[in-house]
């Protein structure tokens, strides 16, 4: 929307992944006018009375819900009677293994296991491949084991896939963060953190390692004087200052609880006449850059933030397919209900057709399946 102000300057109210502001120019009554198109994620309004995904409970804001009346044996038979002889009836896969929680599905695995013999999830294997393979694999495994298998395959190989460590991390509760640690070491007898420090340096790796650690603040509480401390700091500490002092940075970001660093982003607009995204975009650069970005936006809005990533995993030539698996399935019980809802506010169009237009084949219904519904 175009709003004309008397200094000139027209303000338009843009989409979310439009990051700080971004100066335009065009013809109005035959004059040349500059335009500011101002990011959604500047609007700190009604913040810090709004709910958050770190607090959600599992099944209030999902997709996937248990069913009632639930039978893991007899679910056991029929994916058994799917997946035996010749073919895979790919539809009952699909309903079955989109239709349950998580938990629901692991006692499935149980029965699967005590009727043939053989892991649910090595027969998965068997009949199926590709992209599909991969999502009914996430949707037998336990959050915190997929969790733990996503941080394994960034950091294997030669080269380490941030933007997963940065996602996972930012995006995850102390609960969350503690089970993949106990997942980590379960399956590779190592300590994730002592992995991490191998793979990652920096001040990258200070901030990372100490969201890795699970350790953030859980009171729920606010302090209004020491958010108000704390952007007092954050802004000294860059703003202020020549040069940017980023320990202050991490220290603040990724130990103060969700409510608190609320209020600070609010005290920090107040004090700097900035949001504390657009100081760390003008003042930072890299990945420790996008791993604060992250944070903050996080500390917003989780819906918004994995609406974002879902819309940069289909848009151009290609899909991203390992990020798109592993948000519709990490946050099909969580809150992919108002990921939905975000991503029709920012794109106007829904996740749902996104989705039908980017997949095809037995694939993109079954995630089409977890979306649950268009908007």
């Amino acid at each position: 929307m175009l709003l004309p102000v008397e200094s000139g300057f027209v303000l338009v109210n843009f989409d979310r992944n439009t990051c700080g502001e971004t100066l335009f120019r065009f013809k109005l009554k035959s004059e040349e006018l500059p335009v500011v198109i101002m990011s959604l994620w500047d609007d700190l309004e009604s913040l810090v009375s709004s709910p958050s995904s770190f607090a959600a409970k599992t099944g209030e804001r999902g997709t996937i819900k248990p069913i009632p009346n639930f039978n893991a044996g007899g679910d056991a038979k029929a994916l058994k009677k799917a997946m035996k002889g010749l073919g895979t009836d790919e539809k009952t896969l699909i309903d079955v293994l989109t239709h349950r929680s998580s938990a629901q599905r692991q006692l499935i695995c149980e029965a699967y296991q005590k009727d043939t013999g053989k892991p649910l999830v090595k027969d998965v294997k068997g009949e199926t491949s590709g992209n599909f393979e991969e999502l009914l694999v996430a949707l037998v495994t336990t959050p915190a084991a997929f969790d733990c298998h996503e941080v394994i395959r960034a950091i294997k190989g030669a080269g380490t896939t941030e933007s997963v460590l940065i996602e996972i991390f930012a995006s995850r509760s102390n609960e969350q963060i503690k089970a993949l640690s106990d997942a980590y070491f379960n399956e590779t007898k190592k300590k994730l953190t002592e992995d991490l420090k191998g793979e990652v340096s920096g001040d990258f790796s200070k901030a990372l390692l100490l969201l890795a650690e699970g350790k953030r603040a859980a009171d729920t509480t606010v302090n209004t004087e020491k958010a108000k401390e704390d952007a007092k700091t954050l802004y000294n500490a860059g703003e202020k200052k020549f040069g940017t002092d980023e320990s202050k940075f991490i220290e603040i970001l990724c130990q103060r609880s969700i409510p608190q660093l609320r209020q600070t982003l609010v005290e920090y607009k107040n004090i700097s006449g900035k949001t504390l995204q657009q100081s760390i975009e003008g003042e930072m650069s890299g990945k420790l850059e996008k791993l604060l970005v992250a944070i903050v936006k996080c500390v917003k809005s989780v819906p918004a933030y994995f609406a974002e990533r879902l819309y940069g995993s289909m848009k151009g030539g290609g899909t991203d397919e390992r990020t798109l698996i592993r948000i519709m399935v990490s946050r099909s019980e969580i809150d992919l209900l108002d990921i939905r809802a975000e991503f029709k506010k920012l794109y106007k169009y829904s996740l749902h057709s996104a989705i039908k237009s980017d997949l095809s084949d037995s694939y993109g219904e079954c995630v089409n399946a977890i979306c649950g519904g268009d908007d």
